[in-house]
């Protein structure tokens, strides 16, 4: 191995055994009276990657089983490289699991599987304003400013009548409505006097 395979900024020591399996989905759909299927890609499936070793002694067990664990349990994306990895789109990896052995007849020794799985970034958020064609952002905000200027021209004509009041819009004539309509009910018990109820 010309490169010592790297989870993050931690080196994985003393590899012995380093597998990577790569695979396609693929929808299959039978053709009548064909003797084969006609096949549909579906992309391909995250990789894994399986390294296995051994380390020695108290001291580099106890580093190793230290870092490991903690990567595995932050369960974050990590880089990965390796040799095994060139020419892929591999760029991170998540500890999927951990097999930790130890023997009677090497008590010094551990040995160690674990299992990498591909774990690509995710895509970048949307752009909310991508859609729109930059010509109607141009026409709106030239929209608004010519709203703007109209409003600036109303203003400098003078005292602009309150609309939210029309009968401010009709003076005096108001009051003398009311007083005619209040006359006519005068009117109404006069004339059931003269002409009676029935």
């Amino acid at each position: 191995m010309g490169v010592t395979p790297m989870l993050g900024d931690w080196e994985v020591p003393r590899v012995a055994f380093l597998r990577m399996e790569e695979a396609r989905k693929l929808a299959e759909f039978a053709v009548p009276t064909r003797g084969g299927s006609v096949y549909q890609d579906l992309g391909a499936t995250a990789a894994v990657v399986e390294i296995a070793g051994a380390v020695f002694g108290p001291e580099e067990r106890s580093a190793f089983l230290t870092g490991l664990r903690e990567r595995m349990r932050a369960a974050e994306p990590l880089t990965f490289v390796a040799d095994i990895a060139e020419a892929t789109d591999i760029q991170f990896v998540l500890v999927e699991s951990l097999v930790v052995e130890e023997h009677g007849v090497r008590p010094d020794e551990i040995a160690y599987r674990m299992r990498l799985r591909e774990s690509p970034p995710p895509p970048p958020p949307p752009d909310p304003l991508g859609g729109i064609d930059g010509g109607l952002l141009d026409a709106a905000s030239g929209f608004v400013a010519a709203a703007g200027a109209a409003l600036d021209a109303l203003e400098a004509l003078g005292n602009i009548p309150d609309f939210s009041d029309p009968s401010a819009l009709l003076g005096g004539t108001a009051d003398g409505v009311k007083s005619a309509l209040s006359a006519l009910g005068d009117i109404g018990p006069k004339l059931n006097a003269l002409f009676g109820d029935g």
